[in-house]
């Protein structure tokens, strides 16, 4: 449904993590590069992270475009404008996102973008050097895991 996932990507433009937490099935299955597959909770809690972490960044901003939908699938696309934590390096990462719908909320959500072109923008040099290797993916699924579970125990 395309309201569902319009109402997910306004309220990620407003950094409103429950409100895009709602529009997600309590099934829910994400990947995407950085995290690789959350589950559940596990996935929602992600998106309270970003949230929080988008909050603190006076320049960070989400724009949606291109949103199409029928019943049971959909697919958009994203951009994202923000400082990596890790270096304050700028960042403008393109993302395009493909859904399964349920009962009328978000069941799978899978984003996908460019991960070198994402790590040279945020790591720079050393982004250049090992950003394209599946060395680099692994790890940066570990760091961005971490960080969630600290965030949930937290919470």
């Amino acid at each position: 449904m395309k309201s569902t996932i319009e109402k997910f990507y306004q309220a990620f433009e407003e950094k409103d993590a429950e409100t895009m937490a709602s529009c997600y099935h309590d099934d829910i299955v994400f990947e995407d590069p950085a995290f690789g597959v959350l589950k559940g909770e596990k996935a929602k809690n992600m998106w309270r992270m970003l949230c929080k972490s988008l909050k603190e960044d006076e320049k960070a901003s989400i724009q949606f475009s291109n949103i199409e939908a029928n019943d049971s699938k959909g697919k958009a696309h994203w951009e994202a404008h923000y400082a990596f934590g890790k270096t304050g390096r700028r960042v403008h990462n393109l993302i395009d996102a493909e859904f399964e719908l349920k009962d009328g909320l978000i069941i799978k959500h899978t984003d996908k973008f460019d991960l070198y072109r994402w790590s040279k923008q945020a790591l720079g040099f050393s982004g250049v050097m090992i950003g394209w290797t599946g060395f680099f993916k692994k790890k940066l699924n570990a760091q961005t895991n971490r960080l969630l579970s600290k965030f949930e125990n937290r919470k």
